[in-house]
């Protein structure tokens, strides 16, 4: 597969490395940019890289709680400009109203506002604001109570970031510390248990290539033996510690996780989403003077 400086580029911005450790890492991958990542970081030349580092698209997320129950809907916009719009927004606000109570996107477009499906709301609001707009997402959570949290909130209740924290108990405001907790950190799943097990092996063989590699050319080689059961399970343990919701330190306190602040709180946390504009969507870089000169040429 011919490498493209595009391709470098991409792979330079999501994981920190140098250009030519970049153009080698696609040739050996043949230009699979995943395999890539984890060829960089077997060789210790790159962080762990979420596809969401390089993703872009507008629009906001919505997210409301009433009870025990909260609802989270991602709609797209072309562009930001249109995302500040009020009528973008009281759209949004309307299909998260609309959501509350459902389970799955589906069951959302066919919901009704003022007599009308959300789906059909929707492509009158693309023919009359004149920009491309899409329903992408939502998710649904329910417990003893439920609280969210937006980042960079456009306008109450939507942001580019809606985070929903659901927990078993009398919630004293721990909850709503936590979804602050989950924007920051972007946790994987909420627990060991709830974790891709695909992901898992794929880390543990990154770090088992990359721990193989270090001891090749270390001036002291482990045994095999200390390796596959010592350090392997040490770096798994730091992964699971770090990616996990439940193992990651509080960043209200450091001194504790988030199962210990939450248990010293009274409450169990039993879930939580996150959903973050753009998240998985990869967007078209356009350079905006060749784009001019080429309809000025006709």
């Amino acid at each position: 597969m011919a490498i493209t400086a595009q391709m470098v580029k991409e792979l330079r911005e999501s994981t920190g490395a140098g250009m030519m450790d970049a153009k080698k890492a696609l040739v050996e991958t043949d230009g699979d940019m995943d395999a890539a990542v984890d060829w960089l970081r077997t060789k210790g030349l790159a962080k762990a890289a979420k596809k969401a580092d390089r993703t872009a698209a507008e629009g906001l997320v919505g997210v409301l709680v009433a009870g025990g129950k909260g609802v989270a809907v991602e709609v797209n916009s072309e562009t930001d400009f249109v995302a500040k719009n009020a009528d973008f927004q009281a759209l949004v606000s309307g299909f998260t109203k609309a959501a509350l109570g459902l389970t799955d996107i589906e069951a959302l477009k066919a919901a009704t506002i003022d007599g009308k499906s959300v789906e059909t709301t929707l492509s009158e609001a693309i023919a009359r604001i004149g920009e491309n707009m899409t329903l992408r997402r939502m998710a649904s959570i329910s417990g003893d109570a439920v609280a969210s949290y937006v980042h960079n909130a456009a306008a109450d209740g939507m942001g580019k970031i809606g985070v929903l924290v659901a927990v078993k108990g009398t919630d004293n405001g721990i909850a709503k510390q936590i979804a602050m907790h989950v924007a920051a950190t972007n946790p994987l799943a909420l627990s060991e248990a709830d974790l891709d097990p695909v992901v898992v092996e794929r880390e543990r063989t990154v770090q088992t290539e990359k721990a193989m590699e270090e001891n090749a050319t270390s001036a002291k080689p482990k045994p095999a033996s200390v390796i596959e059961n010592n350090i392997i399970p040490g770096r798994m343990k730091k992964f699971l510690e770090e990616n996990t919701l439940l193992g990651q330190k509080f960043v209200m306190n450091p001194d504790l996780t988030v199962a210990e602040a939450a248990k010293q709180a009274g409450v169990e946390v039993t879930g939580f989403i996150r959903l973050a504009v753009g998240d998985g969507i990869e967007k078209k870089e356009e350079d905006f003077a060749a784009e001019v000169a080429k309809t000025l040429k006709g």
